[in-house]
């Protein structure tokens, strides 16, 4: 699925959004395309329309951001990139509780790491010091803008942000 970055009014980061919604933006001249993407659809009544990468909003919306990134299973395998955070392997990869739930561990960020199934079995109901096994890199929880950079980065979209800034 092709997905828009959509800008505010102000060229701030707002959210991406699906081509379909996108498309209808564009319609609806409730948005500018600032960069249109190579792929394009055909309408009902037969025009050809290209399907916009980055839109800015025609009116500025006022908005209210959340102090932090919610916890979800995604969220965590987003921040550590899709990679298991013991042995970096991309594949089989599920939640793994550094601290078990068994032993009083809390499922948040600092406590939560991106793991593959051979290093969650490996690990099994034990703290990795007991398992013998080190981080790649520490769990933290990330702020708003480094979850988006993060986001943008894996989406390919940070260049051609780029390189609109340059173009202005």
């Amino acid at each position: 699925m092709q997905r828009c970055v959509i800008l505010n009014g102000d060229y701030s980061f707002l959210n991406f959004v699906g081509w379909k919604r996108a498309v209808c933006l564009v319609i609806k001249e409730k948005c500018e395309v600032l960069k249109w993407s190579d792929k394009a659809i055909k309408l009902i009544n037969g025009e050809e329309i290209r399907i916009p990468l980055v839109m800015r909003l025609i009116k500025l919306i006022r908005t209210i951001y959340r102090n932090k990134v919610p916890f979800s299973k995604r969220n965590v395998m987003i921040r550590d990139n899709f990679k298991c955070g013991y042995c970096d392997t991309p594949y089989e990869l599920t939640i793994d509780h550094i601290v078990p739930t068994s032993k009083g561990g809390k499922t948040t960020f600092e406590n939560c790491i991106t793991s593959c199934y051979s290093c969650n079995h490996k690990k099994k109901d034990k703290t990795p010091s007991e398992a013998g096994m080190f981080f790649k890199k520490t769990p933290s929880s990330p702020t708003i803008s480094e979850f988006i950079m993060i986001k943008m980065k894996q989406l390919g979209l940070q260049e051609i942000l780029n390189d609109l800034w340059e173009t202005k």
